[in-house]
């Protein structure tokens, strides 16, 4: 049964800097930064995104040729870049030669504001991406989307769990949670990263909800359910079936200012969107008008 609008959250198991028993709002996470206002994946997306006041990044990882995590979502850079080829087959330097903002702005050439060399059109690193974390100066979440198929197997998995552990991110201490949650589509690349850092929050991505978990489980480790926006618009019975399986509901990709709303009146505990500023607006307003 779908929860009326004003229903009180429900009791999360989280714990850490700003647990949802705290909040009248689902999370708001940043889509591959602020990427409807600018370029996915670049450091000016990501910036945006925490001015605006995000809760929390989104980011996905492929390694590069030479062993170096990226944000990078496509397998082959061809959409997001002046290059060619996959991800995989080029060395970080070849990539960070790229340019990875003209695309979201083909008149760029043209426009007398726009600086040649922006280090804020820059792609990014995801050690780049968690120093901007780290330093930000309150507490941020980073969601990390291991991409799959992908010819190195499971060395993404182990790479990112050598980073995290270098920042001291990669299990909880003393109470206190990690910032960092790994999700993926992939159940094997779940997996490999539990059994290297059995304390990380596991997202199981779903675009259909296989039947086995329709009654609102999840593979074994993983504590977050990750359903499309598709899912809850045609199905909204399942948020409240993974909440009483006791995991949380974190919803990509809300956008419209409806799924916005229907997150919110269904209890979601999190919203990946491509348009943070709005949602945050949404949402803090809904949450002042039923106060």
């Amino acid at each position: 049964m779908v929860k009326p609008p004003g229903s009180e959250p429900r009791r999360s198991r989280r714990t850490g800097p700003t647990p949802l028993t705290l909040r009248d709002r689902p999370l708001v996470i940043a889509h591959r930064g602020a990427s409807q206002a600018l370029p996915e994946h670049t450091l000016g997306a990501y910036r945006r995104a925490l001015e605006q006041g995000v809760d929390g990044l989104e980011c996905d990882v492929r390694l590069t040729s030479d062993g170096h995590l990226v944000c990078v979502h496509d397998r082959r850079v061809e959409r997001t870049s002046n290059g060619r080829g996959p991800v995989s087959t080029l060395a970080l330097h070849q990539l960070e030669a790229l340019d990875w903002a003209t695309w979201r702005n083909p008149w760029r050439d043209l426009d007398e504001d726009a600086l040649d060399d922006d280090p804020l059109a820059s792609f990014v690193t995801l050690e780049r991406l968690l120093d901007l974390v780290k330093d930000w100066g309150r507490p941020v979440d980073l969601v990390i989307e291991t991409k799959h198929p992908t010819r190195y197997a499971g060395l993404v998995e182990r790479s990112l769990v050598e980073l995290l552990h270098r920042y001291g991110w990669a299990r909880t201490r003393r109470g206190v949670r990690s910032p960092v949650r790994v999700m993926s589509f992939s159940w094997i690349s779940l997996r490999r990263c539990l059994e290297m850092a059995p304390g990380l929050e596991m997202v199981y991505l779903m675009e259909r909800v296989p039947l086995r978990y329709r009654d609102g489980t999840l593979p074994l480790g993983a504590s977050v359910a990750g359903p499309s926006m598709e899912i809850v618009r045609a199905h909204p019975e399942y948020v409240e079936a993974a909440h009483a399986a006791g995991h949380e509901v974190h919803v990509w990709v809300a956008n419209a200012a409806t799924d916005i709303e229907l997150c919110a009146a269904i209890g979601v505990d999190a919203v990946i969107t491509d348009d943070p500023e709005g949602a945050l607006r949404q949402l803090t307003a809904r949450s002042t008008r039923l106060r």
